[in-house]
């Protein structure tokens, strides 16, 4: 109903789009309105007004019609005689004036709310009315039925139905047509005093003129600044520019249009033509980029849903906010002539307010003049009510929305605290707002610009202190379905500057009265002196206090006044208010914020262009009375002969002069510095290279991949596979064979080669299989990194294509940075280099690609985290924080040192911080900028800047006369920064030395900064001492000759043609780093910077995002483990100054108590030299700020080492292998090899001291003097462990610098070392700021986190409301993230806000995933480091653990002869039948159980071993990759196996049914019920009775049938516990083929099975079934497909067909055979086995001529080792059996499994199969390969006891027990603790036949394993059976199971036994030599008959104790034996 909870279907929304449709369809004439379905679901929602007029248009124009007519006007009804016609009064005479009724209780019907009506002739009145709510907009302008349902509040009359009769009934006398939208103005509410009052305005979509309704809309996240307004005074052909200015969230903004100066006066253009993009002649056209905007006004002529789509352009850029995180600034220029010549596009008359314009009389003239005498240029802030016309010389005035859009947006409520219960809550009076506003001011210091974020959230700290139990009340029940979670956050307590009495005013405090207001904001104002002047007093406008206010300033006035407040609080009409800046320094920051950052850029461009600045420039080089800086410069002379005391090599002024001063190629060549070095000093290749001059401390460490990332690497690992394994399917990981990558960055060339680096050294191409491991190059790995440049296009277009056209490929699409580029494209030309993440990463293609996956990288994750995200919040990889409670969760040697932690360090009180600003800068600055205020900021910064850089290189270098008195003209801190970068060369050996970092963002002043620098430099004579390097984004790293031979020679490289194309491999090179561009572009820096100076970056684009990108330029990883010890030492070093030590602090010996890893004095350690610092400012923190995480990094110690070093250090680059090398190894090092040198050599030198230095050339700042390693990316390296001088490869690899996991030096602490670089990375760099950001950054909100993360996270978003809580300390990452989904909804340009539109609200990409972390943490060691795990994982999945073993009981000696011919295809019967029967089991799964005696045999000395029961899980196997015709489990589910396994279109999944067969057998004993499970898609495979639909019977093909596509034998496989891991998916293997396969399972188990395979067939066993083993499942098989056979056979009959050709074969499979593979002869090196179809070895034996002559068919099990014994010549052969059988059940009609039989009922069939004449044949041609399993089978039974269902250790002695014993029963079948005991216990029962098999145990008509040590002679007592002769045979054993009548006392007396002899000499005492009897039977009764029948006591003796019987209980049945002696 408007205000319908979210998750509720919302009805009017419906009826809203069934009205637009009805509508449009009948006004419409040319367009088909859309279907109302559409609009309801795949509508974007209108954000702004759909006509785009002001107030003052609908009062001229409210009709609209379609010409430029006038309007028709209105003729009202007249009224009815005799009713009342007075002003205010209803016709019944009725009083409705709100003044009237504000205190008398009015009823509301229920649904109704009290609405107040504007009144055309009583202007300040407002009238009355109840007003249904569904005809009323929600907050958000929406969900408003058209009509109209109201009651008049005076009279009491209902019902009213049209608003015309409505406004008849309430006297509103009109000109023209009456209209809801035009009338019904404001909610009205009750105050705390019960008085009703005017509440929030109604929000018309942009009717209001004052728009205030806007900023409601951003509490629901609709309308955003960034949606382009209507042109709102006039439509001319006036196109946007580059200046256009916007207006902040919740107002409209202006089309900037040229002005017409009449008269001195702002006129306004007539409507003379229409728009380019207007929909309509003289209309407006539509805002912002969607297409629909309904719903209409009334009988709006000609609206339709497509009439409104052509909306205005929006700016490519938009106007970040300044000082803002709520909207966009707005600084309206007000005329073309203005300071920002050509960029600022003059407003239209109402100054970029949407306010109505004001009278004509009530006009400000600007006075001339006004920037030359003030030096400064006004900015009004618009308030409360409407700005007056500004005329006269505007251009000199700025105009900003910003403040009136804060009061909008905190005064408009949700609608949950305005319309619930019976008294709603107010918002912030109008006069509390200005009162509050001037306080605000009052508390901001003289530099301090005023934040909005803080303004507001005063606002929301009164408002809910003054509503605390209302909103307490209301949130309980609304807060979860309106306005979501809290997340538990209280309210700020406080708030900066602000009175608590008025902060929180009590609920009993009075309303301030418009009266009050002038006198309290004046005493307010006050305490400040002239800071801030309050004009309220005999002020009756806002155009005379703004005219007071332009006097004064000419005048001088207001000389010390920031801020001029101005209120009119007139009798009779609303407060009003505006505030006019005046203050120097906030005047330039407001103006300068108007520009957006690429604007901005070119303003500094166009300055630098027209030579604007040159004036700046020349005064900056005139140092006073010191002369002029270019002339002190030329006259330096520097001696050739003499060296430096700073450079070993100088030239002679005469060889400078003849270089340009200009050209940076020049500073870098190397020739000429060469050639005119000094003759007695080496040049520096020389120098680095000799024994004498390398440094011992340097090292590059190998690296290896941290345990974090590891960490991180897995997790987002099992992210894919989670969204694999859900039941979405959105990506099948079984389906990919390999994996495919494409990294995307930033277009800047270090971040693209710094990629390439990381990914080539990190060994992923060689893991991926790519490339060849031995001719991987770098250029190999730029394939798969990618520039987002225009060259994107046709990558990723390839990358698509390739997608498309290899669906076994998982392609990966790494978005590297991703906070970079997230604009729409849609909002950018094709040129503008924006918008190609979108274009490319959002497209259809790249979405709908299965194969496909997207990983966003970046610190800044909040600008993808908003309401229309695209990604999952559960597909968020959050950096996990390495430390919790200071307890190291990784094992980890380092920290990670962030932004919390530089901010903990301004904190920490104890000695200079490492984030801080230069308060001589900033006042020479702010000095400058009042000089020249019409120069931007920036310029005159850097200027300045690059001044001081320019003096200290002159003060420091020593070469000055009189240089002592250049010290003034410089700040200390460059001083310093200079000193350190000029002395670290000279204190190592090898002249390795620091990084300084100078980042200026316009690449125009970066350029001029660097001639510069380059040219002081020059004249200094200092080229060769440190290089400047300038750091363009668009352009290769160049640096000079010299310094890459320096670099080469330290680094070991021997390639000629090698330059550094990297940050990361300026490694120890003095250098200054100029880096240019609008922001980082993922850049990481080598650990060699120490100082980062941000001094000019930009203070005007105050988002989240900005601020940490550049302060993350400084973050990286620090050692954790060791900290300074404190122990006095004489040997500190001499280059210390004095004012060093005075910073050395009190917890030093804390700290030293914990260090316990050097002897070393602090003094040595902190104070010994310039770069060391007196604290370590992260050595006591124990934890961070939540929302930088922490990471840190191994470290391993390589034993070769001497002891004086420092464990080496090893970096976020991962090996290939996620192993840790092993710690014998040696770390290879690049380090020169006087690493012997004493350590007293290692010393410093006294004659390089300065030891009068001031103190302004100290380095007295410890902080700033720790430098550590700074990259953005993690880099893996692959281990090599050479330490000589390496080939180019090798060394490349070697060298390339670690990311931010930092590998450190092993000597960083100790403090004898001479070098600097080596004493310095293990310190974190010194960061400088501007002030202003400083004072921002360093603050605190009122929930203790620093300001800046209270800010917009990102230009591109905006807040969704102001009501929104602030972020807790106490968020975790994933708090975070749905606190910014919720609160920020993405601007119209921003590329996820057309993700809105596409009918979801959770519209998420299922295959995108986000990988935060923050800035140099080593999230590219991570990333890299899970494609090589993916990879891996991928092959492990198309990979299967096969059974790979030998056959076993082979006989040395082969058989010679050769029954077939090789490739003989089929096996000849005749021949078959000559052949000798192979009773020895070959299988190795067998190789535990009792040999088959065979009379040609002779087992091996050794024999087999003994495994244990569990073997078969530790079998040896082979890991194989599975071939094309592999069998799957269920996890594998491709397209083609869709219809197989259920997905068929012409039947729903999971349709079967369920059929009983009725099965009848002799052995069973009774009648049983099968029960078969049919997929409706596989009855036409049986065949049922008609009618009635009753199973009778499985369909049989005949046996003269064929089909190449079809398999005629039905496959049973019978399976039990493996319902996922069971392969039952044959279709790859059929190769498509038709064919029946059956799965047989146990009762229990069918709903699980039925579940995994909907639609296999399923035969399901008998409930007595349910403990059976193997041999129940195979024997019903059998029995079932005979009795089938012989149902077909009938059924044949009654068709007139012939009975004998039924196809009387079945295929008995195990459910682990997974692939098959056949024999090539013809193969050159001998017989080799090929992967081919199961179709191909089943038709191949199924097309065998003569089949129907064998009994059982097989194939052999696979080897590696290929064929073995006789089977490598023979193609056939005679013996066992098992796991795939092609079994004729005809033939064996007569031999069944044993169905009682657990174990090695294959052997025992095989045998009984045998002895009765039929023929057994195994194809030796084919194998199968059967996969390890290790879940389910048959094999798995549980031995338990009965008194517990815990499985307990039972030994096999406990398996049987005496008959009628007490003793333990077993809850297990009888028949397998028998097998089992047997098994375990032969060896007592047969002692006579253990390792003897000459003497084996006679076993009659059954095989029963008797264990590995006893051999077991098979017999058949069947007349005319197969039997081995036994002639002269002597059995040591008789064993006699379950004997039917076959066997014969008779039969027995045919076989000799070994007797007992008698010894005559001793006592008639029977010795042990005899055979032993077993005799088995079912229970005792029948035990003691088979005794007795076949007549056992003649020659057996007997006991009564040797009779037996299994552990069960008698209801169990337990099984009996007997065992005896031969006599």
């Amino acid at each position: 109903m408007g205000n319908s909870y979210a998750g509720q279907l919302r009805t009017t929304r419906f009826e809203e789009v069934l009205h637009n449709s009805i509508e449009a369809s009948l006004r419409s004439n040319t367009v088909v309105p859309r279907p109302v379905f559409s609009q309801l679901y795949l509508e974007t929602e209108q954000p702004l007004a759909h006509d785009g007029r002001t107030e003052n248009d609908d009062e001229d124009d409210e009709d609209g019609s379609e010409s430029n007519s006038p309007p028709i006007p209105y003729q009202m009804k007249p009224p009815p005689e005799g009713c009342c016609t007075t002003d205010g009064f209803c016709q019944a005479g009725r009083d409705l004036r709100l003044s009237s009724l504000a205190s008398n209780p009015l009823e509301v019907p229920p649904g109704f709310m009290l609405v107040g009506i504007k009144y055309p002739s009583l202007p300040e009145t407002l009238l009355v009315c109840a007003v249904d709510c569904r005809f009323l907009p929600d907050e958000r302008g929406r969900n408003a039925l058209l009509g109209f349902s109201g009651n008049c509040i005076g009279c009491g009359e209902k019902g009213f139905r049209y608003f015309t009769e409505f406004s008849n009934h309430i006297n509103l006398k009109l000109s023209t047509q009456p209209k809801k939208q035009k009338h019904l103005k404001y909610h009205l509410c009750r105050n705390n005093h019960g008085m009703l009052v005017k509440g929030a305005p109604i929000c018309w979509r942009g009717h209001d003129g004052r728009m205030r309704q806007m900023a409601s809309s951003l509490s629901e996240g609709h309308v955003t600044s960034d949606e382009q307004p209507p042109n709102l005074a006039s439509h001319t052909t006036g196109s946007y520019t580059a200046g256009s200015h916007v207006d902040p969230v919740g107002l409209p903004q202006i089309a900037d249009v040229p002005h017409s100066l009449t008269n001195g006066n702002h006129a306004v253009p007539s409507i003379t033509q229409p728009r380019l993009n207007q929909s309509a002649p003289g209309r407006p056209s539509v805002t912002g980029p969607h297409a629909n905007a309904g719903p209409p006004k009334k009988r709006h002529k000609g609206w339709s849903p497509e009439s409104s789509a052509k909306s205005l352009p929006e700016r490519t850029v938009k106007t970040p906010p300044f000082s803002s995180a709520l909207s966009t600034l707005s600084m309206s220029s007000a005329v073309t002539k203005g300071t920002r010549s050509g960029t600022a596009t003059p407003l239209s008359s109402s100054q970029g307010s949407s306010t109505p314009l004001s009278p004509p009389g009530l006009s400000v003239t600007v006075p001339d003049q006004l920037l030359h005498t003030c030096r400064l240029q006004p900015v009004i802030f618009k308030g409360h009510g409407p700005l007056p016309q500004l005329t006269g010389n505007i251009g000199e005035v700025l105009v900003s929305s910003l403040l009136q859009s804060c009061y909008l947006s905190s005064q408009t409520l949700p609608r949950v605290y305005q319309h619930y219960g019976p008294s709603p809550i107010q918002p912030l009076s109008t006069e509390m707002q200005i009162l509050l506003t001037v306080y605000y001011l009052v508390q901001l210091g003289p530099d301090q610009v005023p934040l909005i974020e803080d303004l507001e959230q005063i606002f929301m700290r009164s408002w809910r202190e003054s509503h605390l139990s209302e909103i307490r009340q209301y949130q309980q029940p609304q807060t979860a379905a309106t306005q979501g979670r809290h997340y538990g956050i209280e309210t700020p307590s406080t708030l900066p500057g602000l009175p608590q009495h008025l902060c929180l005013p009590p609920q009993s405090q009075q309303p301030l009265t418009p009266r009050q207001l002038p006198w309290l904001a004046q005493l307010a104002a006050s305490s400040c002196g002239e800071g801030v002047v309050v004009l309220g007093e005999h002020i009756r406008s806002l155009a005379q206090g703004l005219q007071q206010t332009f006097s004064r300033l000419m005048e001088g006035q207001l000389e010390n006044t920031n801020y001029v407040v101005i209120i009119v609080t007139a009798t009779g009409q609303e407060t009003q208010s505006c505030v006019v800046i005046t203050g120097k320094h906030q005047c330039r920051a407001l103006a300068e914020s108007i520009y957006s950052p690429k604007e901005g850029l070119k303003e500094i461009d166009q300055q630098l262009s027209t030579g604007v600045a040159q004036e700046l420039i020349h005064f900056c080089n005139s140092l006073g009375q010191d002369g002029d800086m270019d002339s002190i410069l030329d006259s330096a002379t520097v001696d050739s002969n003499e060296p430096s005391p700073l450079s070993s090599s100088q030239e002679s002024a005469e060889d400078r002069s003849l270089k340009s001063t200009h050209s940076p190629k020049d500073t870098h060549s190397p020739k000429n510095s060469l050639t005119q070095c000094s003759k007695d000093s080496p040049s520096p290749k020389e120098r680095a290279s000799s024994p004498k001059d390398t440094c011992s401390e340097y090292s590059v460490e190998w690296r290896e991949v941290r345990p974090i990332q590891l960490a991180v690497a897995r997790k987002l690992l099992s992210h894919v596979c989670a969204i694999a394994d859900s039941s979405t399917q959105n990506l099948d990981l079984g389906s990919f064979d390999r994996v495919s990558f494409l990294i995307l960055v930033p277009p800047s060339e270090v971040t693209f080669q710094q990629t390439v680096l990381h990914l080539w050294s990190s060994g992923v191409l060689q893991e991926l299989g790519s490339l060849d491991p031995e001719c991987v190059s770098q250029q190999d790995a730029e394939h798969y990194v990618v520039k987002m440049d225009q060259s994107a296009q046709a990558r990723i277009d390839n990358i698509i294509q390739e997608a498309h056209s290899n669906s076994y490929t998982l392609y990966i699409l790494v978005h590297d940075h991703a906070h970079w580029d997230i604009s729409s494209a849609s909002y950018n030309s094709s040129d503008s280099g924006l918008g190609l993440v979108d274009q490319l990463l959002n497209s259809r293609l790249v979405r709908d690609a299965p194969n496909i996956l997207i990983l966003h990288v970046t610190s800044f994750p909040f600008t993808l985290q908003t309401q229309y995200t695209r990604i999952s919040p559960y597909n968020e990889i959050h950096w996990p924080s390495a430390f919790s409670n200071d307890v190291d969760l990784y094992h980890e040697r380092t920290r990670y040192f962030g932004v919390s932690e530089l901010l903990e360090s301004t904190r920490s009180g104890s000695s200079l911080p490492l984030m801080r600003y230069d308060s001589s800068f900033e006042s020479m600055a702010s000095a400058l900028e009042e000089r020249f205020p019409k120069l931007h900021s920036a310029v005159i910064r850097t200027t300045v800047l690059i001044q001081h850089y320019c003096v200290a290189l002159m003060a420091a270098s020593g070469r000055l006369s009189g240089s002592h008195n250049l010290h003034k003209h410089t700040s200390v801190e460059t001083l310093e920064i200079v000193q350190s970068l000029l002395t670290a060369a000279q204190q190592c050996p090898a002249h390795h030395g620091h990084m300084v970092l100078l980042r200026i963002p316009s690449l125009a002043l970066a350029a001029w900064a660097h001639r510069r620098l380059s040219r002081v430099r020059r004249q200094l004579g200092l080229e060769e001492s440190f290089e400047i390097i300038l750091g363009n984004p668009n352009q290769a790293l160049n640096i000079g000759q010299t310094f890459t031979d320096q670099i080469k020679t330290w680094l070991k490289i021997q390639d000629s043609d090698w330059v550094p194309r990297t940050y990361l491999e300026l490694e120890a090179l003095p250098c200054i780093l100029i880096l240019s561009g609008a922001e980082p572009l993922g850049e990481s820096l080598p650990r060699s910077l120490k100082y980062c100076d941000l001094r000019v970056i930009s203070c005007s684009y105050l988002q989240r995002t900005t601020l940490e990108q550049e302060l993350g330029l400084a973050a990286y990883l620090v050692r954790a483990e060791t900290r300074p010890p404190h122990n006095p030492s004489p040997g500190s070093d001499l280059l210390e100054s004095d004012a060093e030590k005075l910073s050395s602090t009190d917890n030093e010996e804390e700290e030293a108590q914990e260090n316990g890893d050097s002897p070393l004095s602090s003094s040595q350690q902190l104070n010994s030299c310039p770069d060391s610092g007196a604290l370590d400012p992260f050595s006591a923190q124990s934890t961070t700020s939540p929302n930088v995480q922490k990471g840190t990094v191994y470290t391993m110690q390589s034993p070769s080492q001497s002891q004086t070093q420092f464990q080496s250090q090893t970096s976020s680059q991962s090996f290939p292998y996620p192993q840790p090398a092993p710690p014998h190894q040696t770390q290879p090092q690049v380090q020169s090899y006087s690493q012997a040198q004493p350590i007293s050599q290692l010393q410093p030198q006294p004659q390089f001291q300065s030891q009068n230095q001031p103190l302004s050339q100290s380095n007295s700042q410890p902080y700033t003097q720790t430098l550590l390693q700074h990259q953005s990316h993690s880099q893996m390296q692959t281990p090599n462990p050479q330490t000589q001088p390496l080939p180019h490869a090798q060394s490349r690899r070697q060298h390339s610098k670690s990311t931010s996991s930092g590998s450190l030096s092993p000597r960083a602490s100790s403090p004898h070392l001479s070098c600097s670089w080596a004493r310095g990375v293990s310190r974190p760099p010194s960061v400088l700021l501007p002030r202003a950001l400083h004072d921002i950054i360093t603050a605190s909100d009122s929930s203790g986190l620093p300001r800046c993360t209270s800010f917009l996270p990102h230009m591109s978003v905006a807040w969704a409301s102001s009501f929104r809580p602030l972020l807790s300390k106490m968020m975790t990452c994933t708090e975070q993230s749905l606190y910014y989904r919720q609160w920020t909804v993405p601007r119209s340009y921003h590329m996820d806000s057309s993700n809105r539109t596409e009918g979801r609200s959770d519209n998420f990409h299922p295959r995108r995933l986000l990988l935060s972390g923050p800035p140099q943490v080593g999230k590219t060691g991570a990333y890299l480091h899970f494609l090589g795990i993916l990879s891996r994982m991928l092959i492990r999945l198309m990979e299967v653990d096969i059974y790979d073993e030998e056959d076993i009981n082979y006989s040395a000696h082969v058989e010679g002869v050769q029954y077939h011919p090789p490739n003989a295809p089929w096996p000849n019967p005749d021949i078959m039948g000559t052949m000798p029967f192979d009773y020895t089991i070959h299988d190795p799964k067998y190789d535990d159980i009792s040999a088959v005696y065979c009379p040609g045999y002779r087992p091996s000395a050794e024999g087999n071993p003994v495994r244990q029961e569990d073997v078969y899980l530790r079998r040896r196997t082979s890991r194989i990759k599975l071939s094309k015709y592999a069998a799957y489990n269920t996890y594998h589910h491709c397209e083609q196996c869709h219809q197989y396994l259920g997905f068929n279109p012409r039947y729903q999944m999971y349709e079967s049914t369920l059929h009983a067969f009725t099965f009848t057998h002799l052995l069973l004993g009774e009648e049983i019920q099968l029960y078969f499970i049919i997929p409706k898609s596989k009855e036409h495979y049986f065949s049922f009775s008609q009618p009635g639909g009753q199973l009778e019977s499985m369909r049989l093909p005949l046996t003269s049938d064929w089909s190449p596509d079809s398999i005629k034998s039905p496959i049973f496989t019978p399976t039990t516990g493996r319902h996922e891991h069971g392969l039952f998916n044959l279709y790859h293997a059929m190769d498509g083929a038709s064919h029946l396969h059956i799965l047989v399972v146990k009762e229990y188990e069918m709903a699980v099975y039925k579940k995994y395979w909907p639609n296999h067939i399923m035969l399901v066993l008998p409930t007595v079934f349910n403990g059976a083993g193997i041999g129940a499942a195979h024997f019903l098989i059998k029995e079932l497909s005979y009795h089938n056979l012989e149902l077909e056979r009938s059924r044949r009959l009654e068709g007139g067909g012939p009975a004998g050709d039924v196809w009387p074969f079945i295929i008995l499979a195990d459910d682990s055979c997974v692939m098959w593979n056949a024999v090539d002869l013809d193969a050159h090196n001998g017989p080799t086995e090929h992967a081919v179809s199961l179709k191909q070895v089943l038709q191949h034996m199924e097309a065998f001529p003569d089949l129907a002559h064998y009994g059982l068919c097989g194939i052999r099990k696979w080897s590696s080792r290929g064929l073995t014994g006789h089977s490598q010549r023979e193609p056939f052969s005679r013996g066992h059996l098992h796991d795939f059988l092609l079994l004729n059940v005809d033939r064996s009609q007569n031999i069944q499994y044993d169905k009682n039989r657990f174990t090695c009922h294959d052997v025992d069939f095989t045998l009984r199969l045998h002895s009765a004449g039929l023929l057994v044949c195994r194809f030796n041609s084919f194998s199968v390969m059967k996969k390890q399993i290790a879940i389910g089978g048959y094999r798995t039974f549980i031995i338990k006891t009965k008194m517990t269902d815990v499985p307990t250790s039972v030994g096999p002695s406990q398996y049987i027990c005496a008959p009628d014993s007490k003793h333990l029963f077993l809850a297990t079948p009888a028949q397998l603790l028998l097998e089992k005991y047997l098994q375990h216990t032969s060896q007592k029962l047969f002692p006579l036949s253990t390792k003897n098999y000459t003497h084996p145990v006679l076993s009659v008509d059954c095989y029963l394993n008797l264990g590995p040590e006893v051999t077991v002679c098979f017999v058949s007592s069947r007349p005319h059976s197969v039997n081995i002769s036994t002639t002269g045979l002597l059995f040591s054993g008789l064993l006699l199971c379950f004997v039917d009548s076959f066997v014969t006392p008779g039969f027995l007396k045919k076989f000799t036994f070994l007797k007992v002899k008698v010894s005559i000499l001793l006592p008639p005492v029977c010795l042990p030599v005899g055979a032993t009897l077993c005799v088995i039977s079912a229970d005792r009764s029948s035990l003691r008959q088979t005794v007795g029948r076949l007549e056992l006591e003649e020659e057996w003796r007997f006991r009564l104790s040797d009779e037996f019987q299994t552990a069960n209980a008698k209801e169990d049945r337990p099984l009996f034996f007997l065992t005896g002696k031969h006599i």
